[in-house]
């Protein structure tokens, strides 16, 4: 039997070199080849367990594989980006939470040495809102969650999300002052 298709060797070459570009950046810049990694790979980013620690991030993960062949697609695939993130806690990389003024629609970005979760990693928040928040952010600061969802255009449940996560700190709920606490 002959082979008809043989892989060429500067093909070969080519992919060792690519694969020892990105091992060298993974070693040596870990922070920026995480951001770089999952910026472009964050479909399945869930910010909620992250944002709770290294701990909470292996819990999630463990759960998952614990369900074997019962797991979803999409949960296998959250399971894989939580080892990933994971592997990243324990080489001591440090992801900041989501942040209403620091936080990118979907770029994870590098702050100080640290990588700043964006909007789309929160669950029920797609691409279109997050870039609806960044708009209206770009435009003032928000008085109250009634002037974000109405600048931005999201839905209370992901006012709601926001304010579970603890992304909104301290905002009102609305604008309307009260007289009775006077």
């Amino acid at each position: 039997m002959k082979i008809k298709y043989m892989f060429p060797k500067a093909h070969a070459a080519a992919y060792v070199i690519a694969a020892l570009r990105v091992a060298w950046y993974k070693v040596n810049h870990k922070a920026e080849y995480y951001a770089a990694y999952f910026t472009v790979r964050s479909d399945d980013f869930d910010a909620e367990p992250v944002m709770r620690g290294k701990a909470e991030v292996k819990r999630s993960r463990d759960e998952v594989l614990n369900k074997g062949k019962e797991a979803t697609a999409k949960e296998q695939s959250q399971a894989e980006t939580l080892h990933i993130v994971y592997e990243a806690m324990q080489r001591e990389v440090e992801f900041l939470p989501v942040d209403l003024y620091k936080s990118h629609s979907y770029k994870f970005l590098m702050e100080e040495g640290k990588i700043r979760l964006p909007f789309s990693t929160i669950k029920g928040l797609g691409v279109t809102a997050a870039q609806g928040l960044i708009e209206a952010r770009d435009k003032g600061t928000f008085i109250s969650c009634d002037d974000l969802q109405t600048r931005s255009g999201i839905s209370k449940s992901v006012v709601e999300s926001l304010r579970l996560l603890g992304v909104l700190g301290n905002l009102p709920e609305t604008s309307q002052m009260s007289l009775f606490g006077m």
